[in-house]
């Protein structure tokens, strides 16, 4: 009894604290901009208002030229770059993240580069003297599992010289934001060099052109590509308990990985200082918030670089905060104007090379009071419309959203879509449109239940085809028919897991005295070497096949069953290396392995042989059970308009509007065009890629032109034959290539794998009877392998058309209260 009366009065003294809280929420709430009450925040805010006015768009920023832009497709060549440019870093790094993952390989496979892990080059650089700041999303912890805080801890525990900010507070704070984050990914390097685009420095997004499903490697372990909880499916489970990120809970025997397809940029400019004061504008306004870091020596306010005094015109001159933060702020050089007015001593030189690039650039950003402390800016979502205003022929963009201003989605730029397509139908010009969004959402679940899935999906389709005022009813309204100007893409690809279990892998257990999971367990004491943090795991969680299902399904089969055991990891890395060496001793005494490859997703790019010349020497069976398919997850919320201008990759909060003054000879509609190197080579590589028209990429190979940040160039395609094929998006054969491509890979990977959405199920009372009583992503039971193999010998590039008729007959998919603003929780979905 006395121990409940205790416990009540430990919660009637915690009632005044939750009564704090709840106010504070509600003074949030009713007035979210209510800082900007303030006399002199008033003033602050006239100046910006002022500044804004002058620029494009109404952004911060006005327009550069002379900036060194380069684009990078995909994680394997992006963070290359990034490696390559913290290596260089002699001063400063800051670092704007979504999620970032300290234990993350920025070069691969890890065995190859163990000092190329994010968190021992950010360690290395801080040892060096180089301050690092980063900002991270401090997410809602009841619904992510990222663990920002393992990000802070981890990191700052690395170094004095490394300082991580998290933002925002949520629950019991004025500055309460409910739903929205930070989804910025922007890394600065000694305010000469940045990095902006659609990538985290985190799980899951390190990939290769290839896109490989499979990561399973019998006779050579340290070809792995994907330590621990890097191999991931976000379409079957989230990611768990990431501080224990050598551990997994999706085995790689049975199930394949999520590929992950994104764009980011490299720049040197004078556009990077308009990066550097977005950042040094939100670490100072995060620091303000946040009291408790201001006795904390590592967490300084920051100076803004600029040299007013060598460029007195720019609008930073005016900035309200920048005398003040000049006083206290900590600052650190910038070599652009220095060099302009012949001022820089010798040794910057040769290490901040002013590099004239041939890029008009400016910076766009979505920001607001609960994310920035300014009032609300839209100069994202102004450059998206202006530039779909202006397009005069042909859009590639890489996501939807809005036709009306009504509703819960308050972005408009499909709004603009919709009117730039019926101009072009009144004017009787051809005008087309790609979209590439991603087949499903990113979260474990079937489109079936009342899930994140089926909202999104919900939407999409909302904006793409039905439900009233989407983007093809608004259209056909006008009279046009809205294929003929816009049409919806996906990416799905197929591998093969290299795991015969019992011809092969249970045979290396037996001669070796080794399970295929303790294998596993040594491998994670390799990732995580002498395990000198204070976080860095102790033990190893495995998950062993079963061989079984779940009831539960995901959107193209049965859940695996899981079962996880956890084991204490080898006591030394000289013990871990001993267990690996004897696996591999093992496996290559009863057989060489040298002629089964490893993956075969090659074979949907240029590749010099075919899916039907690969070898197996497994049984049947165990090879038909070894394909497997999934959707490539888009994340890019990039678009190139005309094949000159292009606007990303931002990711909602900053992006650049970069337009390329050299000019190149093309076409457009078969007349002669002149277009932009940069955004004519993007697109053509990416309709490449879409298309299976590059060769394999190996992770193994030396770095070639892509892979170096600016201001090295990408290497020079354009005379290339599989370049002249996509070189006009508006030709008939470019056209025909590209639908007829998406159109065959469709129906290949409907007949092997039956992968939802698709045309096929049109009404719920369809769903069950189509999703395959399979695991997930595995060849449906009624094709034999040598129908597998030859049907998928025929799959070029991973495009796939969209299904427009998917669910078209069930009404209440689309329609009901959610759709009219009676769910306060649908913005966190859409």
């Amino acid at each position: 009894m006395s121990g409940f009366l205790h416990k009540l009065d430990s919660l009637a003294e915690k009632i005044p604290e939750g009564l704090g809280h709840a106010r504070a929420m509600a003074i949030g709430i009713l007035n979210p901009d209510r800082r900007h009450d303030d006399p002199e925040e008033k003033r602050a805010d006239m100046i910006r208002s002022e500044i804004m006015a002058g620029h494009r768009f109404h952004s911060f920023a006005n327009e550069r030229s002379e900036n060194f832009v380069k684009w990078h497709i995909d994680g394997h060549d992006y963070m290359w770059a990034v490696s390559e440019l913290l290596e260089s870093a002699r001063e400063a790094i800051f670092i704007l993240d979504w999620w970032l993952t300290p234990e993350l390989y920025l070069r691969r496979p890890p065995a190859k580069y163990p000092e190329w892990r994010l968190d021992r080059v950010l360690k290395r650089k801080a040892e060096q003297g180089v301050k690092v700041y980063v900002v991270v999303y401090k997410e809602v912890t009841q619904t992510m599992t990222m663990s920002s805080h393992h990000t802070k801890v981890a990191l700052e525990a690395l170094h004095p010289n490394i300082a991580c900010m998290r933002h925002p507070d949520h629950i019991g704070s004025k500055d309460d934001v409910e739903f929205w984050s930070h989804h910025e990914k922007v890394v600065v390097v000694d305010n000469h060099y940045a990095c902006i685009g659609g990538l985290d420095l985190c799980f899951g997004r390190w990939d290769t052109h290839n896109h490989p499903l499979a990561d399973v490697h019998p006779t050579n372990p340290f070809a792995t590509l994907f330590p621990g909880q890097d191999y991931n499916n976000a379409r079957i489970m989230d990611f768990k308990d990431v501080p224990d990120y050598v551990s997994n809970g999706l085995s790689a025997i049975e199930s394949p990985r999520m590929p992950w397809h994104d764009v980011h940029m490299t720049i040197t400019g004078t556009v990077v200082l308009d990066i550097v004061q977005h950042f040094v504008e939100r670490w100072n306004e995060v620091k303000k918030r946040k009291v408790c870091m201001h006795a904390f020596s590592r967490y300084d306010w920051l100076a803004l670089p600029h040299d007013v005094d060598a460029a007195p015109s720019e609008a930073v001159a005016r900035h309200p905060h920048r005398e003040r933060w000049y006083e206290i702020g900590r600052r650190f050089k910038e070599h652009f104007h220095r060099h302009f007015y012949g001022e820089a001593p010798a040794d910057y030189d040769g290490n901040y090379p002013v590099v004239r690039g041939t890029c008009r650039v400016q910076a766009v950003r979505s920001v607001s009071d609960w994310s920035h402390g300014v009032l609300t800016e839209r100069s994202i979502q102004n450059a998206y419309i202006e530039l779909i205003q202006q397009a005069e022929h042909f859009i590639y963009i890489g996501f939807i959203s809005n036709t009306q201003e009504e509703g819960p989605v308050k972005n408009l730029i499909a709004k603009a879509l919709v009117e730039r397509i019926i101009r072009a139908g009144r004017e009787g010009k051809r005008f087309r449109v790609v979209v590439i969004i991603p087949e499903v959402p990113g979260f474990a679940g079937q489109v079936k239940d009342e899930t994140s899935v089926k909202t999104i999906m919900a939407a999409q389709y909302r904006t793409m085809n039905r439900g009233g005022h989407s983007i093809y009813e608004e259209v056909r309204k006008a009279g046009y028919e809205p294929s003929d100007y816009l049409r919806f893409y996906h990416l799905r690809a197929y591998d093969r897991i290299n795991a015969p279990f019992e011809s092969y892998i249970r045979q290396i257990e037996e001669r070796s005295g080794i399970p295929f999971h303790q294998l596993g367990v040594a491998l994670g004491r390799l990732w995580v070497g002498r395990g000198d943090g204070p976080e860095d795991p102790k033990q190893v969680s495995v998950t062993i096949p079963t061989g079984k299902a779940l009831e539960e399904q995901s959107t193209s089969g049965a859940k695996p069953e899981m079962k996880t055991e956890t084991y204490p990891m080898p006591a030394t890395v000289e013990e871990a290396q001993e267990v690996v060496d004897r696996w591999i001793r093992a496996a290559e005494s009863i057989r060489s392995d040298e002629d089964v490859a490893d993956n075969v997703v090659q074979h949907m790019l240029h590749d010099r042989t075919s899916l039907l010349e690969e070898k197996w020497l497994g049984t049947e069976e165990e090879e038909r059970n070894a394909y497997v398919s999934e959707l490539l997850y888009i994340h890019s919320k990039l678009m190139i308009v005309d094949d000159r201008r292009v606007i990303g990759d931002g990711d909602s909060e900053i992006a650049l509007v970069v337009e390329d003054d050299d000019m190149i000879d093309s076409t457009m509609n078969g007349e002669p065009y002149m277009v932009a190197r940069f955004a004519a080579t993007l697109r053509r590589k990416l309709y490449r890629e879409h298309l299976g028209l590059i060769q394999p990429q190996w992770a193994e190979g030396k770095p070639d032109s892509f892979m170096h940040a600016a201001p090295h160039p990408n290497a020079d395609e354009t005379d290339q034959d599989e370049d002249q094929l996509v070189a006009d998006p508006l030709s008939d054969e470019t056209i025909d290539l590209w639908n007829n491509t998406a159109r065959r890979n469709r129906e290949i990977f409907t007949e092997i794998f039956r992968p939802v959405p698709t045309n096929l199920i049109r009404s719920w009372k369809d769903y069950d009877n189509y999703v395959p009583k399979v695991m997930t992503g595995h060849v449906v039971p009624e094709v034999t392998l040598e129908r597998v193999k030859d049907r998928l010998s025929h799959v070029r590039g991973a495009l796939v058309e969209c299904p427009m008729d998917f669910l078209i007959d069930q009404k209440d998919f689309v329609e009901g209260p959610d759709w009219i603003g009676l769910n306060p929780t649908l913005p966190i979905y859409i």
